[in-house]
């Protein structure tokens, strides 16, 4: 039951979609958990793959060094990127969706650093390690007193901090997240984490303006993923029970439930899905969307939903940083 979706929404059916012989090469580099290898989780490559697999086009994700894969971008090798920061000069060439996840950099230390820097120019005099490739802006111009040293990943600059070449790494918030649920014990043993991010990029899909009907691409693509949203699809392959959107249209965020396991309370803590002309909020919303009906409180909601939510993943298995000190 989807009546609460946006108008929007019903003008989709007047689009055509495109015949499945439709592929798409995107390009992108190892950057867990949005895009990573085949075997391993990527959840903005799913996210697009899923999206663009709903309106008949097939998708390719190559990985390669972000600064190979930009450049072959601008070349015409791939056709855009499934996870990419907006910029004036890759708006020369690239159509960019929506965004469909933020990036919320944090600062990350070892055990016992002080991470209650509220922005990047309260380091002063410190070493922060930062991906050399990606398109930061203008936050790390304006921090003059630190040192940013750049690395070629995540895990790279991980690798730094545990030899103490520098004092704290940014890293994307997801990233911890499921560092913090997938790698409880290292995350818990090696790190400081810090609660307040220090700047927030939005993360898009890239087309480029030359691939035909590169438009209309990006308009499908931007309604599925709302329609993924409201059907709990979002979630699912983000594994997060919980997500705060405007399901509804209606300037409100609503907390989107995945599945129908709401749990035993109230959620205290979610995830903000973002979106351009969106409402921000720095708590938790009061309203909840589960299976396609709005909820105006959590006593309103069904007590049929009020059941534990069962994880099934073996975390012993699922490793996004690899923690070593040699």
């Amino acid at each position: 039951m989807m009546k609460h979706l946006p108008v929007l929404l019903l003008i989709s059916l007047s689009i055509c979609t495109f015949g499945q012989d439709v592929k798409l090469t995107l390009a992108s580099d190892v950057w867990p958990p949005f895009t990573n290898t085949p075997d391993k989780k990527a959840v903005a490559v799913d996210l697009v793959t899923e999206a663009l697999r709903r309106t008949g086009i097939g998708v390719k994700n190559e990985i390669a060094d972000f600064a190979v894969a930009l450049d072959g971008i601008k070349q015409g090798v791939y056709q855009g990127s499934a996870a990419v920061w907006k910029t004036a000069e890759r708006e020369n060439y690239l159509h960019f969706s929506n965004p469909y996840l933020q990036n919320n950099l944090v600062l990350v230390g070892l055990k016992g650093a002080n991470v209650s820097a509220r922005k990047l120019s309260e380091l002063i005099d410190k070493r922060v390690a930062v991906v050399g490739s990606y398109a930061y802006g203008p936050e790390l111009e304006e921090a003059k007193r630190v040192t940013f040293v750049k690395g070629e990943n995540d895990q790279e600059n991980l690798e730094k901090l545990f030899a103490g070449q520098v004092d704290y790494i940014l890293v994307d918030d997801l990233l911890i997240q499921y560092v913090v649920n997938y790698q409880q014990k290292e995350a818990a043993r090696f790190l400081a984490i810090g609660n307040t991010p220090l700047f927030t990029r939005s993360l898009h899909f890239g087309i480029r303006k030359d691939v035909a009907n590169a438009d209309q691409i990006i308009q499908q693509f931007n309604m599925e993923i709302t329609k993924m949203i409201a059907d709990g699809t979002y979630n699912r392959i983000l594994e997060l029970n919980w997500i705060q959107a405007d399901v509804d249209g209606d300037g409100q965020l609503e907390l989107v439930l995945a599945g129908d396991q709401a749990g035993l309370q109230a959620p205290t803590n979610s995830y903000h899905v973002y979106f351009e002309n969106q409402p921000t909020a720095s708590t938790p919303s009061d309203r909840y969307y589960i299976n396609g009906q709005i909820y105006k409180d959590w006593e309103s909601i069904p007590t049929e939903y009020k059941v534990a939510n069962l994880r099934n993943e073996n975390l012993d298995k699922v490793t996004f940083l690899k923690f070593s000190l040699n």
